[in-house]
């Protein structure tokens, strides 16, 4: 295994960047109204220039007003769920846990539901009881996972799976009640949807809130390393299992919350990111993290852009482009693994 260098992070951080950037402007580019690269690029350049008074009003209120607050939308949320299943994956030791697997995307489906049904005329109600209802999911496994006063990863996952049975029961009790209108957008809702129209304050905490769970994970990333042996001997070299464990669960579980909120339940993405990462650039999470980021935001943006076009002008929920894609992906990993 290659020594990691700060060099060698910096150049594979570099070239994922590289191609988000190229999703992104075939992402601004293509749609139900498309434009070509030349009136892309002169628009752009008018925009990052302080030239806005030159760009076309069909530009300003498709690029800019629609396309590209979607696409910012993708990244922080693909950065999320994929940072989120990295540090998940390495808090339980178990390579099939994902962003949803401790029950976070059921409470923030239940959180929303309970919106439309009692305040469905209040702006923001639905992201901020979805974001509620993940967080007392959160609080909930918390406190039934705790083993000896202490954060136990089987009995975690265990709660877990038990709180989003139970919640998933609730979803579908109250989803009986919902008009057949309320029931078709929570029902897309639930499959992953990018195409509701948020305001740019909640972009930009959703950026913060990101930059600052991540920016925690990251901190543990060393010891991470060390966990991978096992919590014993992580102990016996001096790694406060303990810390590192409650900062990982509550700063992934703070993710998910944030990214469900406002796109529900995308799948696949926190689950194969991290694999497909770890097969291009090793398993350090100090290396991991940052290209789970990274190539979390392609993933998403590029299913959004194939979810947005390929039966234009009718959209495709995100998350069945990329439980579509996800599937045989995770079959070659599978495989790949036995073989």
């Amino acid at each position: 295994m290659k020594p990691l260098t700060l060099r060698r992070v910096l150049w594979s951080c570099a070239l994922l960047a590289a191609v988000l950037l190229g999703i992104v402007l075939l992402a601004l580019r293509l749609g139900a109204v498309p434009f070509s690269f030349a009136d892309l690029g002169q628009n752009l350049w008018w925009l990052v220039s302080g030239q806005p008074g030159k760009i076309s009003t069909d530009f300003r209120l498709i690029m800019v007003d629609i396309r590209l607050p979607r696409i910012l939308l993708g990244i922080v949320v693909g950065a999320a769920l994929s940072v989120a299943g990295a540090g998940f994956q390495a808090l339980l030791r178990n390579p099939l846990a994902d962003p949803y697997v401790l029950g976070v995307s059921s409470g923030a489906a239940l959180g929303a539901i309970l919106a439309l049904l009692a305040a469905p005329a209040i702006p923001l109600m639905t992201p901020a009881a979805a974001f509620l209802g993940a967080a007392a999911t959160i609080a909930g496994v918390y406190f039934l996972g705790r083993r000896q006063g202490q954060l136990d990863s089987g009995t975690l996952l265990l709660a877990g799976i038990v709180m989003a049975s139970f919640l998933s029961a609730m979803i579908m009790f109250l989803m009986t009640t919902l008009a057949s209108r309320e029931l078709r957008g929570i029902s897309f809702w639930l499959m992953g949807d990018l195409s509701t129209s948020i305001p740019r304050g909640l972009l930009w905490i959703l950026v913060v809130g990101f930059l600052a769970a991540a920016g925690a994970i990251l901190t543990t990333a060393s010891d991470l390393n060390v966990l991978l042996a096992g919590e014993r001997e992580a102990m016996h070299l001096g790694v406060d299992v303990t810390r590192v464990k409650l900062v990982v669960y509550i700063s992934a579980s703070l993710l998910t919350g944030l990214a469900v909120s406002v796109s529900g339940a995308i799948g696949y993405v926190g689950l194969l990111v991290p694999h497909v990462m770890r097969m291009f650039f090793g398993s350090d999470y100090r290396l991991l993290i940052p290209t789970s980021a990274l190539g979390g935001a392609i993933a998403i943006v590029l299913a959004d852009t194939l979810a947005r076009t390929l039966i234009a002008p009718t959209e495709l929920p995100v998350g069945a482009m990329t439980a579509m894609a996800g599937a045989p992906v995770f079959i070659y990993l599978l495989r790949r693994r036995l073989a």
